[in-house]
């Protein structure tokens, strides 16, 4: 599944330039993924890098949009071509 930042965000800015896929942005009140790119870094790493430098926790998989490992892998070879 994709991955979603709840409205915790701080907007430390440190998130964004860890995305692989360049799906993290600034919202207009906190930073925000976009489903379409977001693989949750598979094929990148071994977990989602967003994930393990947020400081306060607030970046969970998305409920409402569930994708299996193989699913995220196809689309990191579409939006990678690799």
């Amino acid at each position: 599944m994709a991955l979603i930042i709840l409205e915790d965000c701080i907007n430390c800015d440190v998130c964004e330039p860890e995305c692989p896929n360049e799906a993290i942005t600034q919202g207009e009140e906190i930073y925000e993924i976009e489903v379409a790119l977001c693989t949750e870094c598979v094929g990148h790493y071994e977990t989602s890098q967003c994930i393990e430098v947020c400081p306060v926790d607030c970046i969970i998989n998305d409920p409402d949009n569930v994708e299996s490992e193989e699913t995220l892998r196809e689309k990191y070879h579409r939006i990678t071509g690799n």
